[in-house]
């Protein structure tokens, strides 16, 4: 298992921002890298990571299983992470999880049949002033989230 060139090229930017002797200071960075060239971590992209950046596996994937936006299983084409703490859950009469679950037929963990959406419970996303808050795809932060909302992302992610 090897990433592609442009994939071990942007890790080595990010290895180039710590002295020579911390290069597993950029595991988060290289692990996000090639999560995005592969699409999900299987064991041996974890390994190969810890390889590159000379440090032990198990390092490398307490860091991958530790964070939610590092998936360590398959997830499908759009992967919705609900913030579940008490501010975006009390901000709105109805649960987002719960609407979501009911919307896709999911729970927590599970993608749908077709592939395209998988629903997961995330921890605090720093953003309580705009609860209640979702991200998708671990790059889009999504506030204020309402029923109209979620229909119309998940129309536009169709």
């Amino acid at each position: 298992m090897t990433l592609c060139a442009d994939s071990l090229a942007k890790i080595d930017r990010e290895v180039a921002k710590y002295p020579a002797d911390q290069k597993q200071s950029a595991v988060m960075s290289a692990l996000r890298i090639a999560q995005q060239e592969k699409g999900w971590l299987a064991s041996d992209t974890i390994q190969f990571v810890a390889d590159y950046l000379g440090m032990p596996r198990i390092a490398a994937y307490e860091v991958a299983t530790f964070y939610n936006m590092y998936d360590t299983q398959q997830r499908g084409k759009h992967k919705l992470v609900i913030c579940t703490n008490l501010p975006c859950r009390v901000t709105w009469q109805q649960d987002v999880g719960e609407y979501l679950k009911k919307k896709l037929e999911i729970n927590y963990g599970e993608t749908t049949e077709d592939g395209k959406f998988t629903l997961i419970e995330g921890e605090c996303m720093g953003a309580c002033g705009d609860a209640p808050v979702m991200i998708v795809n671990n790059h889009r932060m999504c506030s204020f989230m309402t029923p109209e909302k979620i229909d119309q992302l998940l129309s536009e992610l169709e």
